[in-house]
């Protein structure tokens, strides 16, 4: 199945919860790519040096899935997976939670340890926003001055995004097209004589 939308979160958002002792902060954020993930979780590891776990789960990228997890210490199966479960009932892709964990001194058991970090992660993607983001593609239209008119009248009665624009001696317009969109859209230029797709 096409997948041509999907669900995101925008901003940075913090969960939290306690058993025993021991305190899970979650914390959870918009990602583009593994880089991104390095990153956040580089400085994770320095704010919250003293931490005794750092698990996390990641999704990227909708069109080709790329997932990660990680228990960090904890039993296996109990930390990165109850992460990376929250983040696929919710449909999230792009989507980096770290959940931080203080121990209490109190063994919590494996289901404990499921229920601490499922809970956090999950107050973190409520204290969020989930957001609908279209899959794009971008496009450049290139003509002469004369054939303005018919190409701003596809994009207006598309939808379609303008990115950039240069009217110098010839015209060229980056645009941005939802997925589900492109082949319509690309008929109507392509009806237009003169109009070069790149």
């Amino acid at each position: 199945m096409e997948i041509n939308e999907y669900n995101t979160l925008v901003t940075t958002s913090e969960g939290y919860y306690k058993d025993k002792g021991s305190k899970f902060i979650a914390l959870a954020y918009h990602v583009e790519s593994e880089e991104d993930v390095k990153e956040i979780q580089s400085a994770l590891r320095k704010k919250y040096y003293d931490a005794r776990h750092h698990c996390y789960a990641y999704r990227i990228s909708p069109e080709k899935e790329y997932f990660r997890s990680s228990d960090d210490g904890e039993p296996s199966g109990t930390a990165g997976k109850p992460i990376l479960n929250q983040l696929l009932s919710y449909e999230l892709y792009n989507v980096l939670i770290v959940v931080v964990r203080y121990f209490g001194g109190t063994k919590l058991g494996v289901s404990g340890l499921i229920q601490a970090y499922k809970s956090a992660t999950k107050d973190a993607i409520q204290n969020n926003k989930v957001f609908k983001k279209y899959i794009t593609k971008q496009i450049e239209l290139s003509f002469e001055y004369p054939l303005m008119n018919q190409v701003m009248r596809v994009i207006k009665n598309e939808n379609i995004k303008i990115i950039k624009q240069d009217f110098d001696s010839n015209c060229r317009i980056m645009v941005e097209i939802k997925k589900k969109s492109i082949n319509i859209a690309h008929m109507k230029f392509e009806k237009i004589r003169g109009v070069t797709i790149t």
